[in-house]
């Protein structure tokens, strides 16, 4: 009795409300004996109230914050954001509850059947007298709530068409200011630096700070690319940090990052991480880059590159000209050539027909019908004489042969019907 009643006393003694808040001035008005304590008789009974809060004050007094392994069964959401589940293994069972408040640092609310590992106290609801389990973070088997958490949001941006191919823009080609949406302390700022140093001097870099991880670093992020659109003298934007755990690059896939970076009128490089870090920044960005080193090389042209460029430019020019020339000298020589041939096809025609004709009258010559053994008479003035009429006795007349000419008198005259005088 007396180590119970100790007990009690070192119980009400400690930090928290009195076991007996409340109670101690109705014990007195019973008249309860000195040797009794609170609840040991019908006499000294305490309030339901008194109790549960006790136990709450005991359990959540005596048990630290705690990793607890089990599985989700019999997930609820409350209609004010809170999470409602059990947690449980072979043989036992035990109420959670994961308060909205604290669900920025969980990527996705966990499934039923889902091993977890979560972090918590253990505590009693007081007003129901139940023992329930407060999480603050919970851990599934492998990548389980982060997977999960990812792909939802994959989904939700890719039905609105934000990975659609044909919403990249080109970068610019020579920009004269870059703005970096990074932390200022960061790593990646400074290697972006080194690479414009090296390639490009002259260009002007504007950084826009923001922190790259944790719970407030997606806002940040927006903000930070809020300001660059609204100040309007960036050319181009490069938002990235350097590599990270999944925990680290968890930002750059924030649901309201990813949509302010889709939604920018200024062309985006994202590089987030190390090359086998892909995040949902980099697929709505105009061009993912591996690194923020590669980003910087993909923003701007080195200075060799743009002389190789000039050279290439300067021989396509002179190679424009010497074309240009040798095309009116081509079609002249081709004219000139088109010409002989039209000039000679034209004079074999020409021939052809000359010798059509000169066979034709060869055929109708007098000369041809010599060749074939008959004479011509003729008078002495030349006239065909073609008719006996035409001779008189004692005419002289000459004969014209194939081979020359013949003197000759009319002695008689026949006709085909008898001698003619």
């Amino acid at each position: 009795m007396t180590r119970r009643r100790s007990s009690s006393a070192q119980v009400a003694a400690g930090d928290g409300p009195s076991l007996f808040e409340g109670g101690w001035s109705d014990l007195h008005a019973l008249d309860a004996p000195a040797e009794s304590y609170p609840g040991e008789t019908p006499r000294s009974a305490i309030a339901v109230s008194t109790l549960t809060q006790t136990a709450k004050d005991v359990l959540e007094g005596a048990f630290v914050p705690l990793w607890v392994r089990g599985e989700v069964s019999d997930f609820k959401s409350h209609r004010n954001g809170h999470w409602y589940f059990s947690l449980r293994d072979r043989t036992s069972q035990m109420r959670c509850v994961v308060w909205a408040r604290d669900q920025m640092g969980i990527p996705a609310a966990p499934d039923d059947g889902m091993q977890v590992t979560v972090l918590g106290r253990l505590g009693v609801y007081a007003s129901r007298g139940d023992m329930q389990f407060t999480i603050t973070r919970i851990e599934a088997d492998g990548e389980g709530l982060w997977r999960k958490a990812l792909e939802a949001t994959r989904v939700r941006l890719e039905a609105d068409g934000l990975f659609a191919m044909e919403r990249k823009r080109a970068l610019p080609r020579h920009p004269r200011c870059i703005a970096m949406v990074t932390s200022a302390s960061g790593a990646a700022l400074h290697d972006v630096i080194a690479v414009l140093r090296r390639r490009a001097p002259g260009i002007e870099l504007i950084v826009s700070h923001a922190a790259v991880q944790g719970d407030g670093a997606p806002l940040q992020l927006c903000a930070a690319l809020d300001r660059v659109i609204r100040w309007g003298g960036a050319e181009l934007v490069i938002l990235g940090r350097g590599g990270g755990s999944r925990e680290d690059l968890w930002a750059f896939n924030d649901e309201r990052l990813v949509r302010a970076v889709a939604h920018s009128p200024i062309p985006t490089i994202s590089a987030v991480g190390h090359e086998v870090d892909i995040s949902l920044c980099d697929l709505v960005a105009d061009v993912r880059a591996a690194t923020p080193s590669a980003a910087a090389e993909a923003a701007v042209t080195s200075q060799e590159e743009i002389a190789l460029a000039l050279v290439g430019l300067r021989r396509r020019l002179l190679r424009a000209m010497d074309d240009r020339m040798y095309e009116p000298r081509a079609r002249a020589a081709s004219a000139a050539h088109e010409m002989a041939a039209a000039a000679e096809s034209h004079l074999v025609a020409r021939r052809q027909r000359l010798a059509t004709l000169s066979g034709r009258l060869n055929a109708l010559s007098p000369l041809s019908t010599l060749q074939r053994g008959y004479t011509v008479a003729s008078d002495a003035s030349g006239r065909t004489l073609a008719s006996i009429a035409e001779f008189a006795p004692q005419q002289p007349f000459t004969l014209r042969l194939r081979d020359g000419t013949v003197s000759a008198i009319a002695r008689e005259i026949h006709s085909l019907a008898g001698p003619h005088a």
